[in-house]
């Protein structure tokens, strides 16, 4: 596939999977299959460094990100996220360290992590395998659930207010 213009299509584009093929596109790939999840409205550092220690856990990453209505839904103001969701997932199809990225309009991606099971569930520091969505599944499965320990302060809701100044 090419361009207009002729150049080839951006490469992350094939990383993007719409809804009907997640699960072939989920199953074609290598296991252990880590499994993490997000807005990423704003990516950031923070973002950046647990996604790639998340890959390193396995053979594969998949991200399912919410939607703009399930991200709505999370409280974190009307006006977020600020980027649609093809936009966040366009960036985070382009890192390395995603080998998949699949969306959800959901309240949580259980019914996602149910039927791709990981082998790996993976979240930030500040979440436990007690209170996240599909941990216990996964578990029950024989898979674990990681919680990445932040090496730095970062966050999309503090980046915002500093920018609003």
């Amino acid at each position: 596939m090419t361009a207009a213009d002729g150049l080839p299509a951006p490469r992350y584009l094939a990383k993007i999977a719409p809804p009907g093929e997640v699960p072939a596109r989920i199953a074609a790939l290598p296991r252990p299959l880590v499994f993490t999840n997000g807005v990423f409205d704003v990516l950031h550092r923070g973002h950046v460094t647990c996604l790639d220690q998340a890959r390193a856990l396995g053979a594969s990453l998949v991200v399912a990100v919410n939607s703009d209505a399930s991200a709505r839904r999370l409280g974190k103001g009307d006006d977020r996220p600020l980027n649609p969701l093809a936009d966040r997932m366009a960036v985070l199809a382009g890192l390395a360290a995603v080998d998949l990225v699949v969306p959800f309009d959901g309240d949580t991606p259980r019914d996602l992590i149910v039927a791709c099971r990981p082998d790996v569930l993976v979240k930030g520091g500040d979440y436990a395998a007690a209170t996240t969505a599909g941990a216990s599944e996964v578990i029950a499965a024989g898979g674990k659930f990681v919680a990445i320990p932040f090496l730095s302060a970062h966050s999309t809701s503090a980046l915002i207010e500093r920018i609003r100044g």
